[in-house]
């Protein structure tokens, strides 16, 4: 694969070793490289503005600036660097928490080798995926409006989009609740998210958010 081609990687963890470790995993990969490595949360926000990774892996936990804090800055300032969290805790809260803050994808420590590289692949893929329907979406946006369109009372048709897996634990609750909170922050419109399991969704508690009347499966 062209060198230009590679995905291009920052690894960001206070521990040496472990920066050394993942640098290693990822050289193993032809179609992969490391674009920089950072021991702190604020060294990551500089090095992704200067260097615009493809895929950033960020510590949770580092004395300066936490995972959680730079990620919410990078999510905002280098949206089109997709991080994934890895972190010792894989408790609820810390996940809510890093998806909150904007983070794709969740490692909890230690991991294999073929996580990390699939997790990698998984949001490089889903970000390529978002940047193709966004280039589609803007010659629509500057065409000249149909007036039958813009009149008043019109009803604008929306979009439905699905996750599905047979498989449990693959990643679908994150993956549709990241797009539908990126959604409405890009479009500022309403995003319907709506979990298939109705009596076991957990969509309510990544977003930490409580039902104000009767749900569905009420």
């Amino acid at each position: 694969m062209a060198e230009a081609e590679k995905i291009r990687i920052l690894i960001v963890d206070d521990i040496a070793d472990t920066r050394d470790n993942l640098a290693k995993l990822i050289g193993f990969e032809p179609d992969m490289e490391v674009a920089g490595t950072a021991d702190g949360g604020q060294a990551a926000v500089n090095l992704a503005k200067k260097e615009r990774p493809h895929v950033i892996l960020m510590d949770i936990n580092m004395p300066d600036m936490d995972g959680i804090t730079a990620t919410e800055i990078i999510s905002n300032t280098v949206p089109e660097s997709p991080i994934i969290m890895m972190s010792v805790q894989g408790e609820q809260d810390y996940l809510r928490r890093s998806m909150l803050a904007g983070a794709r994808e969740f490692l909890v420590k230690p991991f294999s080798a073929d996580e990390l590289i699939n997790a990698i692949r998984h949001v490089h893929e889903l970000e390529k995926v978002k940047r193709a329907r966004y280039a589609q979406a803007a010659p629509a946006a500057a065409a000249p409006a149909n007036p039958l369109a813009a009149a008043p009372g019109a009803r604008q048709s929306g979009q439905i989009i699905t996750f599905f897996s047979p498989k449990g634990g693959v990643g679908r609750t994150t993956i549709a609740t990241n797009l539908a909170v990126a959604l409405h922050q890009s479009t500022q419109k309403p995003v319907v998210l709506v979990d298939g399991s109705l009596p076991f969704g957990d969509i309510a508690v990544i977003l930490n958010m409580s039902p104000k009347a009767k749900t569905i499966a009420d």
